[in-house]
């Protein structure tokens, strides 16, 4: 018993200024009353009982509300509640309780967040692992052969070197690439943006794929814009994002056209690679630019890539403030674009 009042008077602690001076303010008062007659020692000690008592009063309910504040903190602790909802704390704590159901929804959100950067970072080491398998078990398996006595063989000598110096540009693109998505995302790579003639851009980079495409038999035209037209970015970064765009159109078009154009826009530029390939089915459109996400796995590694390039293309677009848009219906083709400023 005396072990609990003890206890409750020391959480009343804080309330101890408060009280010492409600309490020599009430003595200071019966002595004014009193005056000459003296101080009423009686009342005094009433008041001093009386004072201990509702310290004991509030000190335990303050234990009281402690108690529940750290069950309800454990209870979180331990993953007990599945949704915030389920937390609810006495009426004198209603102010708490919703500042708890905010800190429990941040928690949770964090650890999932944390959990799907576990879950990201476990597969992309997983997707890079066989990424890079793949061209230096071929490189291997091509040097093995000619140091067997195959390099004295000139029907495949020179095949086989060929084929290993495919696999080595492959490698160093791949390599290329996570070099660019790890700068991107950790906010090394520096952007220079300014304005520049988007005609003229985009007239050079297409004629740089015209052979490619002719290798085909695909159209690859150019729409003409104002000449003027001038928008804001970084040329060098954009390149990566058109490059990527043309040649994944001339990879996945068997037959027919791509196309590059600008719509001007009032604020905006608007610029398009359209093409009548493959096209992407629905429920792909949406994870296309995840690292590594093929729609068909053994048609993409068929016709070359790392896998990287559209996970590339939105960093890059994103941070010019824009966003990459698609559209596509399978056996029809696809659109990329995305806005600059003027």
């Amino acid at each position: 018993m005396w072990n609990e009042i003890k206890k409750n008077l020391i959480s009343a602690r804080v309330y101890l200024v408060e009280f010492l001076s409600f309490d020599i303010s009430i003595v200071a008062l019966i002595f004014l009353l009193n005056g000459k007659s003296g101080i009423d020692f009686p009342l005094i000690i009433l008041l001093i009982v009386f004072s201990l008592f509702l310290l004991n009063y509030l000190g335990k309910r303050r234990n009281r509300e402690l108690d529940e504040i750290k069950q309800i903190i454990n209870n979180i602790r331990e993953n007990y509640y599945s949704n915030s909802d389920e937390i609810k704390l006495s009426r004198n704590l209603l102010g708490l309780q919703e500042s708890i159901k905010l800190m429990f929804r941040k928690t949770k959100n964090d650890i999932e967040y944390l959990k799907r950067l576990q879950k990201m970072r476990t597969e992309f080491l997983a997707n890079v692992s066989h990424e890079l398998r793949t061209p230096i078990f071929a490189i291997q398996g091509y040097i093995e052969t000619l140091l067997n006595g195959a390099i004295n063989d000139e029907n495949v000598n020179k095949n086989f070197l060929s084929k290993a110096n495919h696999h080595t540009l492959s490698l160093n693109n791949l390599l290329n690439d996570l070099i660019d998505i790890s700068m991107i995302e950790s906010g090394e790579m520096r952007m220079s943006f300014r304005y520049f003639k988007i005609d003229e851009y985009l007239r050079t980079l297409v004629n740089e794929f015209a052979p490619v495409a002719e290798e085909k038999n695909l159209k690859l035209i150019y729409y003409p814009v104002n000449e003027n037209l001038q928008l804001f970015g970084d040329k060098d970064r954009l390149r990566q994002v058109i490059v990527n765009l043309i040649n994944n159109a001339i990879k996945y078009t068997e037959a027919g056209t791509i196309e590059v154009l600008v719509e001007d826009e009032p604020k905006f530029g608007r610029i398009i690679v359209r093409d009548s390939g493959v096209g992407i089915p629905p429920e792909d459109v949406n994870r296309i630019f995840e690292r590594f996400y093929r729609v068909d796995k053994a048609r993409s590694r068929a016709v070359g890539g790392t896998g990287l390039g559209l996970a590339i293309v939105k960093h890059i677009v994103e941070a010019h403030g824009s966003k990459i848009e698609v559209k596509s219906n399978v056996g029809e083709g696809t659109e990329f674009s995305f806005r600059l400023k003027k």
